[in-house]
């Protein structure tokens, strides 16, 4: 993954609501099978390896955060642990149509789950966390980022 989005990604993270929190675990999730399939196809055995680990992990973290009280939380558990025994068939075999399948599983719940996004107007999980503020100091080839009114008793608050 690019610096770039891994410091999107940890941005949006720390500002990112329990509904977010799913839909940026998903767009990891997409990310990093991108990555594997770049890595296969250059047969770079490593980081593919490393690519799908990291996949596995944010499954994971899905899993982790299922209420399994509720028959969704259920079928969502048997549907991420399908996932994960594909993806280790995909790492094994390397065959890109497992990769597609799993692609097609989570682009569909990634939609489902920006919809929720909208419905969802609860407050960020992580709080006091220091602000960002983009845009405030530019010019014509660069834009800069100022984290705002740095506070010693800041944290986060999980």
């Amino acid at each position: 993954m690019r610096s770039d989005l891994k410091k999107n990604f940890t941005y949006r993270i720390t500002n990112a609501n329990k509904t977010q929190l799913i839909t940026i675990l998903y767009e990891m999730i997409i990310c990093y099978l991108g990555d594997a399939e770049e890595c296969l196809d250059n047969k770079d055995y490593t980081q593919f390896d490393l690519n799908i680990s990291r996949t596995q992990n944010c499954i994971d973290e899905l899993i982790h955060s299922l209420n399994l009280n509720y028959e969704l939380g259920q079928n969502l558990l048997s549907l991420y642990l399908f996932e994960k025994k594909e993806l280790i068939s995909f790492q094994v075999k390397k065959d890109k149509e497992i990769l597609r399948h799993a692609l097609k599983t989570f682009d569909e719940l990634h939609r489902v789950y920006q919809y929720l996004e909208k419905q969802d107007t609860s407050e960020p999980v992580m709080t006091n966390a220091q602000q960002v503020i983009t845009g405030l100091t530019y010019n014509k080839y660069n834009m800069q980022v100022d984290i705002s009114a740095y506070d010693s008793n800041r944290g986060f608050k999980a």
